[in-house]
Formats: C-alpha cells, sequence, structure tokens
C-alpha cells in the first residue's frame, strides 16, 4: 500500500513539475500577436508590389517593350528604359527564353509618384542610422523577392527591384 501511495506521489510530482515548465514556456515567449490573428508570412502572402507599368517577372522581352515603349538601350539580355527625366527601369531578361527575371526601377530625387515602403512591401521600414531605407521581401510561392532602397541625404535615389528567385 505504501509503494502504491508512493508512486501515485511520484506520478503527481511529475505532472505538475511539467505543467509549470509549460507554463514558464509559454510566459518566456508570448505570441506577438492576439488570438485569432495570422502572423504574416510571406511565404504564403502575395506579393503588394508585382509589377511596374504592366512588366512582370516572366514576360517576353517583346511583351515588356510593348508595355515600356522603345528602349533607350536595348540588348539580347537587358533593356534600359528613361521613362523621365526622375525615373528610369533596366529589365533583364535570363539568356535563353528571354523572359523577364529583374525589374529594377531607379528615382532620382524630384520624381513624381515615388511609391512609398508601404506600398512596395506592405509595412513600413526602420530608417537605418544614416537615414537610408532597405528591406527585401521573399515570395518563394510567388518565384520572386522585392526589394525597396532609399538612399540617405537632401536629394535620395529609391530603388525597387523585384528579381526571379532561383
Amino acid at each position: 500500500m505504501i509503494r502504491i501511495l508512493k508512486t501515485l506521489v511520484q506520478v503527481r510530482v511529475t505532472m505538475i513539475s511539467f505543467s509549470l515548465m509549460a507554463m514558464l514556456i509559454v510566459a518566456a515567449f508570448p505570441p506577438a500577436m492576439g488570438a485569432g490573428q495570422k502572423r504574416p508570412n510571406a511565404e504564403s502572402e502575395t506579393p503588394i508590389f508585382s509589377d511596374y507599368r504592366g512588366v512582370h517577372i516572366g514576360m517576353t522581352a517583346d511583351e515588356a517593350r510593348q508595355k515600356l515603349g522603345k528602349p533607350k538601350d536595348q540588348g539580347d539580355t537587358q533593356d534600359y528604359f528613361a521613362i523621365t527625366d526622375n525615373e528610369s527601369a533596366t529589365i533583364v531578361y535570363d539568356a535563353t527564353q528571354h523572359k523577364v527575371v529583374t525589374v529594377s526601377i531607379d528615382y532620382s530625387s524630384g520624381a513624381a509618384g515615388v511609391p512609398v515602403a508601404k506600398a512596395v512591401l506592405g509595412s513600413d521600414i526602420e530608417a537605418k542610422p544614416d537615414g537610408s531605407l532597405y528591406k527585401m521581401v521573399r515570395y518563394p510561392k510567388a518565384g520572386y523577392w522585392v526589394s525597396y532602397f532609399k538612399a540617405a541625404g537632401d536629394s535620395p535615389m529609391t530603388s525597387i527591384t523585384i528579381q526571379k528567385i532561383d
């Protein structure tokens, strides 16, 4: 009888110990969001910024040229488009199928309609100590990543890049 009681006490002490450890772990690592909210996950999200003036990853070189017009500098694997004096785009194509693999847009100081980080990535970006901004978000399900860069200074340049993930 004493053995049975001793075993029952040991089992209860073990169960209480495990319960306390589980509560301590939960307290040490609280959920970042409230109940019912989902944590953003780039793998399951659709990118906010997926094209530039209708040009997107996977489009053919001819289709991209139809959307953006005649390139200022045209090549087999890359085109440079001067959209305005303060806005330009470089479109990179793969060497075999001539499909878009990179869309890079540059806005110099004074450009009209420069997108803010939130419009490109879905969230604001904390400035670096020098005042510049940079963030890249990968979208594996979409097959590409999107980055946003804004230089520091009085005449900042902003670059947005969409690039295929190999």
